[in-house]
């Protein structure tokens, strides 16, 4: 028997073993973040013994559905190596706006379309200034931050209350299964990312989206168009900010041109939480939606045990910190196994 013959076996079995090591080192985060909101619901239970409720389970969702909406389109733009910044001031426009357009007495038919394709036309405008004007994805994504968030005090600098019954039926409105419930926002935001999830996954513009990540100029040479790929993925993210904006006003009942400061990076931290790394590449929106869940998580506890909500900051600020260190060694051990 030749060495050739003998070595290609152990050759294709070492390959095989390098990409499932990295398929599941990649996961690795994801997992740690399950993990931790599992940790956190039996803790919150022993702790307080009336926490794991139907109600209080049913009520993350209610609270957090314009978060959820908000991490899906980050997902996108993160696993591309981007960053958008502006997701928090475009829910506050677009939210500002739809309560405007509706009491001057349009209809919720021509106001979502409308709030929806000005979230698009930010996330275009970042994706152009990244894509073709060579921007730095911060740079470019605070510009829109700040254009959003002007835009929104232009269209009012006060609270406006929201009268339109439509618009108030998706929060209001209880499917009860039992002692569980779920809002119409809730389903949209299950509906977002199940959306979301099933394009990065099964579809040509998702693997060009990771393709971009992993390696932007390796992606040029497949014949993978990076320019639009990197250009959608902020204009998902922009749309994703209309739909919030949508979601928060009809759960408060206002727009406001102050909601969503600092939201931009609750986002950010839920994501990476969730497992998706900074770099680019790896990420997944399932891993979003348990960043968000612990995240809201936190709070929750937070809020029964009548600390300050600074304490939130803190807590969130040192999980991510110590994410992105378990995202480092994982990148590191990868290009050694390379």
């Amino acid at each position: 028997m030749s060495t050739t013959t003998v070595t290609a076996p152990r050759a294709r079995l070492a390959s095989y073993s390098r990409t499932f090591l990295d398929r599941h080192s990649s996961m690795m985060p994801t997992f740690a973040a399950l993990l931790i909101f599992i940790a956190l619901l039996i803790g919150a239970e022993m702790h307080f013994g009336n926490f794991l409720t139907p109600l209080n389970m049913s009520a993350l969702l209610l609270n957090y559905a314009y978060l959820l909406i908000l991490a899906v389109g980050m997902t996108f733009v993160i696993i591309t190596g981007g960053i958008d910044l502006s997701v928090g001031s475009v829910m506050a426009f677009t939210g500002i706006s739809c309560a405007k357009l509706l009491g001057e007495g349009y209809s919720a038919a021509v106001v979502i379309p409308a709030i929806l394709l000005g979230g698009a036309a930010i996330g275009l405008l970042i994706g152009v200034l990244v894509q073709y004007f060579d921007v730095q994805p911060f740079i470019a994504s605070l510009a829109g931050l700040f254009l959003a968030r002007g835009l929104a005090f232009v269209v009012s600098l006060s609270s406006i209350r929201v009268e339109n019954e439509s618009v108030l039926w998706l929060q209001t409105t209880r499917w009860r299964f039992g002692e569980w419930y779920i809002t119409p926002t809730g389903i949209l935001a299950l509906s977002v990312a199940a959306i979301g999830a099933f394009v990065l996954a099964f579809t040509r513009f998702g693997r060009t989206v990771y393709a971009v990540g992993g390696n932007e100029q390796s992606a040029r040479l497949m014949g993978l168009n990076v320019a639009r790929t990197k250009v959608l993925v902020y204009v998902i993210s922009g749309v994703c900010g209309g739909l919030a904006g949508l979601v928060l006003t009809a759960y408060s009942g206002a727009g406001y041109p102050r909601n969503g400061i600092g939201t931009e990076l609750d986002v950010i931290a839920a994501v990476v939480i969730g497992g998706t790394l900074l770099t680019g590449g790896t990420g997944y929106v399932l891993g979003s939606v348990i960043g968000v869940l612990v995240f809201a998580t936190i709070n929750t506890i937070i809020a029964y045990e009548g600390a300050e909500q600074a304490w939130t900051r803190i807590i969130i600020g040192l999980m991510l910190l110590m994410f992105i260190v378990v995202q480092r060694v994982i990148v590191v051990r990868s290009e050694r196994r390379r």
